[in-house]
């Protein structure tokens, strides 16, 4: 019978030295998940978009649209947690350079859907190494098993961020 891998410990709860407080559980989780949101962005920029010449909003609007196809810029504000203007600026921009073109949705005709042109898709797949070596840096010295374990629980949390309640 082959014995269970050992167990790592669980990383030391967070505390605020100033009042006291030890985060735990689901809200040390929370707080966890929310640090990686925010320090993602500085290696995606540095190693993925300022080299292929895109701002970070550019190139998450170029990756939504290539994982997830035709999106309205009210969908991928929602997707990416940006300001709608701050999206409708990166779309054109986006059209102007060639990348981004107009969709349709026959189903809803006052649905304005866009999505990546060619050239768009050409750069979405142009993405890829430079996001494996991105992704290669920041997992450096994290087991495979703990990389499944983390998709599988990123999936799990993604797929009920849309289910809560307002």
């Amino acid at each position: 019978m082959n014995a269970p891998p050992p167990q790592e410990p669980a990383p030391k709860a967070p505390q605020n030295a100033d009042t006291g407080i030890t985060l735990s559980g689901e809200v040390a989780l929370l707080v966890d998940l929310l640090k990686l949101g925010t320090f993602i962005g500085t290696p995606m920029r540095e190693g993925v978009a300022e080299p292929m010449g895109l701002t970070n909003t550019d190139l998450r609007i170029v990756l939504a649209l290539g994982g997830e196809g035709e999106l309205a810029g009210h969908e991928l504000s929602d997707i990416m947690g940006v300001p709608p203007m701050n999206v409708s600026r990166a779309i054109a921009a986006l059209t102007q350079r060639g990348l981004v073109e107009p969709g349709q949705d026959k189903s809803n005709r006052r649905r304005k859907p866009v999505r990546l042109t060619g050239a768009g898709q050409q750069l979405f797949a142009q993405t890829i190494p430079s996001m494996s070596r991105v992704g290669n840096d920041l997992f450096k010295g994290v087991p495979q098993r703990d990389r499944d374990a983390f998709r599988r629980v990123a999936a799990a949390v993604l797929a009920r961020i849309g289910k809560l309640p307002a």
